[in-house]
């Protein structure tokens, strides 16, 4: 079962849900669902990231950092550098695509301006990862340079 986090107001966050369990089919919402994570293990931590909308994935998206990254809403305590390894599904698309990243930024509880709890996280330097940055960048196609409010950066 998903337990759900606060989401930034107006802002659509992803379906974050305990590895091994199955997103619900058909989110009609405009605001997708977000939740705690589990972790698997101490280190690294293994989250399985469900975007069901364009919006949601847009949000969450930094295209700032050189090989990409995603917003991961968490309330678990990380630190920079600490290692995530996300099982993400994009909008209309079945497959789950695996990516081993790296905290690169945090955004702590009570943050300023109603941010939403969570981790900025780093997409590994290689070449699978690179294929799904373009991929993500294809979904979002001229939205990735709106000044449209977003969870991160």
């Amino acid at each position: 079962m998903n337990e759900r986090a606060p989401t930034k107001a107006g802002v659509p966050g992803p379906s974050v849900l305990p590895v091994g369990t199955a997103a619900p089919v058909g989110s009609a919402a405009p605001v997708a669902n977000t939740g705690t994570p589990v972790a698997v293990g101490a280190r690294p931590s293994v989250i399985q990231l469900v975007f069901r909308e364009k919006g949601a994935l847009y949000a969450a998206y930094m295209p700032l950092l050189s090989d990409g990254g995603l917003f991961v809403p968490t309330t678990r305590d990380y630190r920079l550098g600490d290692d995530i390894y996300l099982l993400m599904s994009l909008p209309d698309d079945p497959q789950r695509f695996p990516v081993a990243g790296k905290v690169a930024w945090l955004t702590p509880a009570n943050a300023s301006g109603g941010r939403t709890q969570g981790v900025g996280v780093r997409f590994p330097n290689d070449d699978k990862t690179r294929q799904l940055k373009i991929k993500i960048e294809e979904i979002l196609g001229t939205s990735v340079s709106s000044a449209k409010p977003t969870q991160t950066l």
